[in-house]
């Protein structure tokens, strides 16, 4: 009798042991899914740390996408970042909302600084550490590092803060789509569609 419980209990033990298992290598599988596209759409988003979409950064708002939050609350990001994500997540784009705001060129923060006052105030506020200075001393912005949240302004007691529009260069050139093409008849233009004595001008 004592022979048959233990073994009863001997296979009990066996049995919530092996489906522990197989749920941890479950959770953790199906997590990094997660993660990786977590990490995908994070790698979409503007890094701006602004909070505009309602969450306290970039990441956090990619896992809110993940786990299906719409994904036009991005001002920075504008209709090109939410055109990446439709494609990335193969749903539908959606018009930016305007509840979060309204797209506009990439700007950056420039601090006039015979006016900074040296309060530290515009330090504690940049989420990317985009802003060297001490205590009593004028402040300045790293160009390279700032991602024009705006975040740095309001805090400011005075006022010497400005957004400055950053200007288009190579860099920022984006080819237009096909479809973005006017057509010359009623179809696209392809080889084709020319005429011998065309093909060989």
């Amino acid at each position: 009798m004592w022979m048959n419980l233990l073994l009863a209990i001997a296979t009990l033990l066996l049995l919530a042991g092996a489906f522990g298992a197989l749920l941890g290598y479950a959770s953790v599988r199906l997590r990094r899914d997660d993660d990786s596209l977590v990490e995908q759409i994070d790698a979409v988003l503007p890094q701006t740390q602004c909070g505009q979409c309602g969450y306290p950064g970039c990441r956090p708002y990619a896992e809110a996408i993940a786990e299906g939050d719409a994904i036009n609350k991005c001002p920075p990001g504008g209709e090109a970042t939410i055109q990446s994500l439709a494609n990335l997540l193969d749903v539908e784009p959606q018009p930016l909302d305007a509840e979060h705001g309204e797209e506009q060129p990439k700007r950056v923060a420039y601090i006039r600084e015979a006016e900074c006052i040296g309060c530290t105030k515009c330090i504690q506020a940049c989420p990317v550490d985009a802003i060297v200075g001490a205590p009593k001393f004028m402040h300045t912005v790293i160009e390279s590092e700032c991602t024009g949240c705006d975040l740095c302004v309001a805090p400011c007691p005075v006022d010497c803060i400005d957004m400055i529009e950053v200007a288009r260069g190579i860099d920022d050139w984006v080819p237009p789509h096909p479809a973005d093409r006017p057509l010359t008849h009623d179809g696209p233009v392809i080889a084709t569609d020319q005429r011998p004595a065309e093909a060989s001008a």
